[in-house]
């Protein structure tokens, strides 16, 4: 497909408009290499890292918004709504908000006092103009057994620190649609986890609106029945449905290949059927799920270079490293246009 075939064909969230908004993750770099293909072909954005408490509070007293107000200047210049990642995570967050200034932990208090006036300080900076957060991140074990993650916010100021986070975002930010975001959300244990923990919150009377499901998903895994049991599960509870951060490895998780320099006919074919499956679910759910955001927006660029193993290239959304449309793009329009 060349250039003016690239350019005539239908930008992705004009085809789902009357479904859901289409996302994509940006940084710095891409807001420049693939200012393009973002202005064309997304209507909401998410910053991958910059609005991440290490980068806009490294130091008690400083804050740094430039690279988060740049983000927020481009996507109101091409009309996108900007999605909030994210305000409670136990990683990226520096080491000086849990300790007391003297060698020692900080208290409860300090703790708590600390997140709400980060929350103040950034909801409140972009009140109105950021239209969803994520406000707590990653907050449920992995292990099989152990329900919230071991974590610093944990040990100091107790399971509630959930709930706290939620109720400070909403008062920093009453329209805004508050969401509690997580990964392997599709894994039938997990996913009892993550909804025990939604439902207890609304139990609580917490001011929260949807569960994210980060969707980083393979070729091979999660099975599509399980992502459909997780979505009915969540929906369940009567909350918003976001798919926030969408990529599809050409590999297995546990495949440590490192002589793959390219993806193959077959692994092409079988991440378009991939994603054919997937959003032909997502539109038979629609009336719960309101943005699917990928965690990228082509292949030049993504996260899964590198990880989880180091030299290797991965190659994981709908657009190639020439921001050109891939045969997966071409058959989810089959799934609307038909």
């Amino acid at each position: 497909m060349n250039r003016l075939q690239n350019e005539e064909i239908p930008g992705l969230s004009e085809v789902f408009q009357a479904q859901f908004r289409i996302g994509a993750a940006v940084n710095p770099q891409t807001l420049s290499t693939q200012r393009e293909l973002l202005a064309r072909h997304f209507n909401s954005l998410t910053a991958e890292n910059e609005m991440k408490f290490e980068r806009l509070h490294p130091e008690s007293e400083r804050y740094v918004f430039e690279e988060a107000d740049r983000l927020m200047a481009f996507a109101e210049s091409c009309g996108a709504a900007v999605r909030g990642h994210t305000l409670v995570w136990h990683n990226q967050t520096p080491s000086w908000v849990f300790e007391d200034g003297n060698g020692g932990a900080a208290d409860r208090d300090r703790l708590l006092a600390r997140m709400k006036s980060h929350i103040d300080t950034v909801v409140s900076r972009y009140k109105g103009r950021i239209y969803a957060w994520d406000v707590v991140n990653e907050a449920v074990s992995d292990q099989s057994g152990e329900w919230l993650r071991p974590s610093k916010w944990l040990d100091i100021a107790g399971e509630d620190f959930i709930l706290k986070a939620f109720e400070y975002a909403h008062a920093a930010d009453p329209g805004a649609l508050l969401f509690y975001n997580d990964y392997n959300e599709s894994d039938p244990e997990k996913r009892e986890k993550i909804y025990r923990l939604v439902q207890r919150l609304l139990e609580q009377g917490a001011p929260i609106h949807g569960i994210g499901l980060q969707a980083h998903w393979n070729l091979f895994d999660p099975p599509i029945a399980d992502i459909r049991a997780a979505i009915e599960r969540y929906a369940s509870l009567g909350l918003k449905l976001h798919v926030t951060e969408l990529d599809l490895s050409m590999f297995r998780f546990d495949d440590r290949r490192t002589d793959v320099t390219a993806p193959s006919t077959e692994m092409l074919e079988l991440q378009a059927a991939r994603y054919k499956d997937i959003f032909r679910l997502f539109l038979e759910y629609r009336e719960h799920i309101g943005c699917v955001t990928f965690w990228g927006a082509a292949d030049d660029y993504t996260w899964l270079d590198d990880f989880p193993v180091r030299g290797r290239k991965n190659w994981p959304f709908l657009f190639d490293a020439n921001h050109l449309p891939k045969q997966g793009y071409r058959d989810i329009l089959q799934l609307v246009q038909s």
